[in-house]
């Protein structure tokens, strides 16, 4: 069974609420300097929930393909999944996910991923893009604004309420796994440091000062271009983000999920 194709529970917002306990209330845990390593051969399937009788699907996915979203791991087996919010080890403290650990997105930026990942194992035989966050719904949005509005990580986190690029499926936080080793390949920090060190316009700055070093930048640049190369949009300020299409089509050709 791949890492992440277990069936998940009933995705409604409520349910997801109760799931992540109340609101998170307390001092903001440090970041790491470095990109996690995780072990790929760790990270086991779900455990089986409640589906559909005609279709086997779970009522999570019933619900977010009826807004015509996808499990981009139908698509393409070889992708990683785990969401970074699934987690605890997060810039939040703790898992607001509770059990949904897919990655949805919209088709066509769905079948954007699988393009960049296969110009990935094409380029880099040894290597897979892992998928850290794809869909957000709106009032995960909403916890997270909270947390940052007035700090120094402010500009990390979309307002909730015209929406982060997540909140329409049209937006993925990856990055890149050995599938030999099972690590993470070393970007020079981890998925979601809010801080000058991931902003890939700093990045030869950052060099000369010598607190990314070369193979950092070249871990991040086989991402990039991979990603640029399929359609993918980057942005300034975050290594691991790309959004399928410039923000102002995504507006006007998605809505907000919440």
């Amino acid at each position: 069974m791949p890492y992440n194709m277990g069936i998940k529970k009933k995705f409604t917002r409520r349910s997801f609420i109760l799931s992540a306990g109340a609101a998170f209330a307390g001092t903001l845990l440090p970041l790491p300097a470095f990109s996690r390593n995780i072990d790929i051969f760790d990270i086991q399937p779900a455990s089986p929930q409640p589906t559909d009788k005609i279709t086997g699907t779970s009522n999570i996915e019933l619900q977010l393909i009826e807004e015509g979203l996808i499990n981009v791991s139908l698509l393409d087996q070889s992708l990683i999944i785990d969401l970074k919010y699934a987690r605890n080890d997060n810039f939040m403290g703790e898992n607001v996910y509770g059990d949904f650990t897919c990655a949805y997105l919209h088709p066509k930026p769905a079948r954007m991923l699988v393009r960049a990942n296969e110009l990935i194992r094409k380029r880099h035989p040894g290597l897979r893009v892992l998928v850290g966050e794809a869909f957000r719904p709106r009032f995960v949005q909403h916890r997270m604004w909270k947390l940052v509005v007035d700090t120094p990580m402010q500009p990390y986190v979309a307002n909730p309420y015209t929406g982060s690029m997540h909140n329409f499926g049209a937006a993925v936080d990856v990055t890149l796994v050995n599938v030999d080793t099972g690590k993470e390949l070393d970007m020079g920090t981890s998925m979601d440091h809010f801080g000058p060190l991931a902003q890939p316009l700093l990045e030869n700055q950052f060099q000369q000062q010598g607190k990314l070093s070369e193979e950092q930048i070249a871990n991040r640049l086989i991402l990039r271009s991979a990603m640029t190369d399929t359609g993918w949009h980057p942005i300034n300020i975050e290594w691991w983000h790309f959004n399928a299409f410039s923000r102002d089509y995504i507006r006007k050709n998605y809505s907000i999920i919440e």
